[in-house]
């Protein structure tokens, strides 16, 4: 695991849910067919209706015309991310989208679980509400040693919630890696 993840930041709002992050429509395409899984990143975020879920004003879109990897490897968003349905194309979506982590104030524990169990991306829970905080294309540096998130437009820094237990999952890069790694399979 990276110590400092930097890139320009996606801003959405509360309660983004499963079908909002990966629409059931383009469930049909292998996960493990290179050619059809990056099209889980070309479709990510595109059932977010702009200006509802808090998605930002001037139709800014996550992911270009014609591209499969977002200019954002951050996501920033309010409560209850990941909620809906327990689909672990979620993740993956946002994963093969180019996102790193996505910093929320809470997670639907079963998007949070299929993040971490996958090693998809890199879930953090802020301490503070900061989703009004940062707009979507600042340029954001989150620190996973020292657990804080600086905006380097507007010269601002938050906490952020220690990874806990699941840092050494994260690290190896899902539950299996980390099974492996510790002679448990």
């Amino acid at each position: 695991m990276k110590s400092k993840i930097i890139s320009r930041v996606f801003v959405l709002g509360d309660n983004v849910d499963t079908d909002q992050i990966i629409p059931a429509e383009y469930l049909v395409y292998s996960l493990t067919k290179p050619d059809e899984a990056k099209l889980y990143g070309k479709y990510a975020l595109s059932g977010v209706p702009f200006n509802e879920s808090g998605l930002p004003n001037g139709n800014i879109k996550f992911i270009e015309e014609n591209k499969f990897v977002s200019l954002h490897d951050i996501i920033i968003a309010g409560k209850n991310f990941g909620c809906g349905s327990s689909r672990e194309h979620a993740p993956f979506a946002l994963k093969m989208a180019g996102v790193q982590a996505i910093v929320a104030e809470s997670f639907a524990r079963i998007f949070y679980r299929n993040a971490v169990d996958g090693g998809f991306l890199i879930p953090i829970e802020s301490k503070f509400k900061i989703k009004d905080k940062i707009d979507t294309g600042n340029l954001i540096e989150i620190n996973l040693v020292s657990m804080r998130i600086d905006n380097i437009c507007k010269s601002t820094s938050f906490e952020l919630k220690d990874l806990g237990v699941v840092k050494p999952i994260i690290e190896a890069g899902g539950i299996f890696n980390y099974a492996k790694i510790n002679k448990m399979i």
